[in-house]
C-alpha cells in the first residue's frame, strides 16, 4: 500500500469529504478519487458507501482507518530517526499558528530560521488557536504557535514565549473615549467587537464580565485580530486588543478591571518524536536574543 493512497483514505474519513480531502492534500478531487480506487482495488474491498452526498466507512473502512493511521505514524517516526541519527537538519517542518502571531511575532524567528537551515521546508498553516490544538493532538503539525489555553491538557508540552497585555479600546471619536473610571457596565450600551466565544481570548473577557457579574453581549464577531482593529478604527464599536496592536488609530478605554492577560507560546505532542528541524525551531523561539544578537 502506498503511503499516499492512505494519507487520501484518512484525510477523506476524517473531513467525510472527497473535495474537502482533496483542499487538505492540495490536490485536486480526480487526484483524490483515483488513489482511493487503487487502494480499494489493492484491498479488494469497498471502503466508502456513497450515498448522495454523504460518505460513510464501510465496515473494511472502519478496520483500516486506525491502522492506516499508525502505518503513517510509524513512517514518519522511521523517516525522522534515520535523519536525526545523521545529525541532519533538514525535511519538513510543520508549523500551525494562529493570524495574530503568525503576522506579528512570528516573522522574525522565520527569517532567521530559514536563514540557518535552508535545507528544511517549512509547512506553515493558519489556524485558529483552538482548532491547532486539535490538530496536535491528532499530529497534523509538528508545532503550534498559538494562544495557550488556560486548561492543561498533559499530552501536550506548553511554553510561554511572550505575554500579550489587553487593553480595552475603541475610536477616537466614540462616546466613551475620555470618561474616566468606566466600570463593565458602562459598556454593556454599546456595540462589542471581540472574536467568537470559543476563542481562548473572548473566555477570557467573558470571565472577567462574569465575576462581576454583568453580561456580556457580542455584537459583532470575527477571530481576526486585524479585523477586530479595523473595524474598531471605523467607530463600530468597543473591542479588546493587545497593547501591541493599539496606535493612534485608537484610544485605551479608561476601564477599572484587573490585569488582562493572555499567554502566547507553543505547544507539541509529548509522545511524539521531534525531529531536528523541529527541536531547533522550538531553541529558537525560546532564545529570542539570538535573533537580536545576529541582527546586531
Amino acid at each position: 500500500m502506498d503511503t499516499q493512497h492512505l494519507q487520501a483514505f484518512i484525510a477523506i474519513a476524517e473531513t467525510g469529504s472527497f473535495s474537502s480531502a482533496a483542499e487538505r492534500l492540495h490536490l485536486t478531487q480526480p487526484a483524490i478519487s483515483k488513489r482511493i480506487a487503487i487502494l480499494e482495488e489493492q484491498l479488494n474491498a469497498k471502503l466508502f458507501d456513497r450515498v448522495g452526498r454523504q460518505i460513510s466507512l464501510t465496515q473494511a473502512g472502519s478496520y483500516l482507518l486506525p491502522k492506516a493511521k499508525n502505518i503513517l505514524q510509524e513512517v514518519i517516526t522511521t523517516r525522522r530517526i534515520i535523519a536525526d541519527l545523521k545529525g541532519e537538519i533538514s525535511g519538513k517542518l510543520s508549523i500551525a499558528t494562529s493570524h495574530h502571531i503568525g503576522l506579528h511575532r512570528l516573522p522574525p524567528y522565520l527569517r532567521e530560521y530559514t536563514r540557518r537551515y535552508p535545507e528544511v521546508k517549512l509547512d506553515l498553516h493558519f489556524l485558529d488557536s483552538e482548532q491547532a490544538y486539535e490538530e496536535v493532538l491528532q499530529s497534523r503539525f509538528d508545532v503550534a504557535v498559538i494562544t495557550l489555553s488556560q486548561e492543561e491538557d498533559k499530552r501536550l508540552s506548553a511554553d510561554t514565549i511572550w505575554t500579550d497585555h489587553l487593553r480595552f479600546v475603541a475610536a477616537p471619536a466614540h462616546p466613551l473615549v475620555g470618561t474616566s473610571d468606566l466600570s463593565l457596565v458602562d459598556l454593556a450600551p454599546y456595540q462589542a467587537i471581540m472574536p467568537d466565544t470559543n476563542t481562548y481570548t473572548t473566555r477570557l473577557i467573558k470571565e472577567l464580565f462574569d465575576r462581576e457579574q454583568q453580561s456580556l453581549e457580542i455584537t459583532m464577531v470575527t477571530n481576526h485580530l486585524d479585523t477586530i482593529k479595523m473595524m474598531l478604527t471605523l467607530g463600530l464599536g468597543w473591542g479588546v486588543l493587545p497593547e501591541t496592536m493599539i496606535d493612534t488609530e485608537l484610544c485605551v478605554l479608561e476601564v477599572k478591571h484587573p490585569p488582562l492577560t493572555r499567554p502566547l507560546g507553543c505547544i507539541y505532542h509529548r509522545q511524539r518524536s521531534l525531529n531536528n528541524a523541529a527541536r531547533v525551531f522550538l531553541q529558537l523561539l525560546k532564545n529570542p536574543t539570538a535573533i537580536e544578537s545576529d541582527r546586531a
